[in-house]
């Protein structure tokens, strides 16, 4: 019963976590808050995939905005009967829930990926992903992080911003996911069950 209360606030707690989602990505372009290593793409190419900005971000906000609309008590009518109309916003509800299902999946994979390969950074070597063959090991190792000297400070940069990303996504997919459970009870067994006329 608590899940089918809960499902309509649900989609409204998707948006500012797509906001934040944005804006976590955009810092990634700016490392130290200046904009001289995305001028001159030396940048590591997870960030080039928008993921933060497109799928947990943009899509997901989308998704929360129709979720909600479909959630209004004034909607269209599909057909003749008013749990018919409920059952396809239901079922409709659905499918965008595990669309958001799959775009913060996604984005937590490429985020999770980012953390592992590190971050793209000048060394004695010069430009290189000098922790991709550490596998996410450079993570607990602090004195490996100064290798890394430019950008200043990338390394804590890139840890901090794509752990928070990280978590970000996780709720949207856990949100999602709850969402996706919360409607399949109301269309299956729940008041807009059309199944069990």
């Amino acid at each position: 019963m608590a899940l089918e209360t809960c499902g309509s606030c649900l989609s409204c707690l998707l948006i500012p976590l797509a906001l934040w989602s944005i804006v976590v990505n955009i810092l990634l372009y700016f490392p130290n808050g200046k904009a001289s290593h995305a001028a001159s793409y030396q940048l590591p190419n997870y960030v080039w995939y928008f993921e933060g900005i497109c799928f947990s971000g943009v899509m997901i906000l989308l998704l929360a905005i129709i979720l909600i609309t479909l959630e209004c008590s004034v909607f269209y009518r599909c057909c003749q009967s008013e749990s018919c109309n409920k059952t396809y916003r239901s079922f409709i509800s659905i499918v965008l829930a595990l669309l958001g299902v799959a775009f913060s999946a996604y984005s937590c994979i490429i985020f999770t990926l980012g953390l592992i390969q590190g971050p793209f950074c000048n060394s004695s070597g010069g430009w290189d992903y000098i922790f991709k063959d550490t596998a996410g090991g450079y993570l607990t190792d602090y004195s490996a992080w100064s290798r890394c000297t430019e950008p200043a400070n990338i390394v804590e940069w890139n840890i901090i911003l794509l752990s928070v990303l990280i978590a970000l996504s996780g709720l949207q997919l856990i949100i999602c996911s709850l969402k996706v459970a919360a409607e399949l009870k109301r269309t299956l067994c729940g008041t807009y069950s059309v199944f069990v006329q």
